[in-house]
């Protein structure tokens, strides 16, 4: 997607629904302590990438565990796009990834299940692609189970996302009236709001400087009659030459 521009992810701690799971799961976000699991843990989203939550689904319970990983999209704008990658802690590599954006819910090939013992952790990487131009909320929910059925734990994440409006692009257009020209000039521009103006003769000796807006009038009678050059100067532009012809 897109152009890419690198802004900050602030994020919020979720609003807490259990002191403690009551399966002895916990998931908290890398990094932390808080657990997560059950609650709804939000997220402000830059603008406008790809960007990443780790989640880490541990194993308090008094046995080792099977895992796999399922996402279920709750409530997400049109085109809008995620994709996840799933494996054990001790996984360098994060595991398997996969572009999980088609299916509803979606669940990691039982093939890739594995074993994750007591103290041990799945580590979740999900990848939230907002789209560029639509503004939105969305809601996606990950559970862990050893079947994609029977759900042992889960988290909710909240993604909020503000598109970024970008300009429409104007064309610089100037009109100068009348040209040839003998009491005044009419300058008339679209495309931009102000600019420089420096009037230059034919031997490069300014003889006029003004700010000038969208539009100005200039008396040009006291000018000798000849060919001069109206030299626009605009913040952020390169500057642009007009040609006007003076007959006094």
């Amino acid at each position: 997607m897109k152009n890419l521009i690198f802004l900050s992810i602030f994020l919020v701690s979720g609003i807490k629904l259990f002191a403690q799971s009551p399966n002895g799961i916990s998931v908290v976000l890398n990094g932390t302590t808080t657990d997560l699991s059950g609650s709804v843990y939000q997220v402000a989203a830059p603008v406008p990438d790809l960007f990443d939550i780790n989640l880490n689904f541990i194993n308090n319970t008094n046995q080792t565990q099977q895992w796999i990983v399922t996402r279920k999209r709750l409530n997400v704008p049109a085109g809008w796009s995620d994709q996840l990658c799933w494996g054990h802690s001790t996984n360098t590599l994060a595991g398997g990834c996969y572009g999980a954006s088609n299916l509803n819910p979606w669940n990691s090939p039982i093939a890739d299940i594995f074993d994750v013992a007591v103290g041990e952790y799945g580590k979740l990487k999900a990848e939230i692609n907002p789209d560029d131009l639509t503004s939105g909320q969305a809601l996606y929910r990950y559970y862990v189970s050893s079947d994609g059925v029977s759900f042992q734990d889960s988290v909710d994440v909240q993604v909020d996302f503000t598109a970024s409006l970008k300009p429409v692009k104007e064309d610089i257009n100037v009109s100068i009236v009348p040209n040839p020209a003998t009491d005044y000039i009419q300058i008339t521009m679209t495309g931009i709001e102000s600019a420089s103006l420096r009037m230059v003769d034919v031997f490069g000796a300014t003889v006029l400087k003004e700010n000038i807006g969208s539009s100005k009038k200039l008396n040009v009678s006291d000018f000798n009659g000849g060919i001069y050059f109206l030299v626009f100067d605009v913040p952020g532009k390169k500057s642009f030459t007009r040609k006007v012809i003076i007959r006094n």
